[in-house]
């Protein structure tokens, strides 16, 4: 065992569509209520649990930060930071891979608005 096994995973967790119901920039605008997707709480609950650190990101504008804040705490989302803007496009994540193999880091792709309860980390 690895002293990475030790130390705390961090998760990056898509908004829309990944934990709440994707939507439109114009029903983010609006006071629209977000509607939770099955097994978010209780997979977020699971992972505050193990002790991860849970990373939020947005294509949200900055400007829409408290919309957003809102909307998450509604829900009874909660997490330890939330990065906004950066944008609709694919996102790509580089990491190392350490001297003993092991892969720093992941990657889940799942269908939109079908939720995170069945990834298992």
């Amino acid at each position: 065992m690895s002293l990475l096994d030790y130390r705390p995973k961090t998760i990056f967790c898509d908004i829309d569509g990944t934990l709440i119901k994707h939507l439109p920039p114009s029903e983010v605008l609006s006071d629209t209520k977000a509607e939770l997707l099955e097994g978010t709480l209780q997979k977020l609950l699971e992972w505050d649990k193990k002790g991860y650190n849970i990373i939020l990101v947005t294509g949200r504008k900055e400007s829409l930060r408290a919309i957003t804040e809102k909307q998450l705490q509604d829900c009874g989302i909660f997490y330890d930071r939330l990065i906004m803007g950066i944008g609709g496009g694919p996102r790509i994540l580089i990491n190392d891979r350490k001297p003993d193999g092991t892969n720093a880091a992941h990657a889940f792709n799942i269908n939109r608005n079908s939720g995170i309860g069945e990834i298992n980390i």
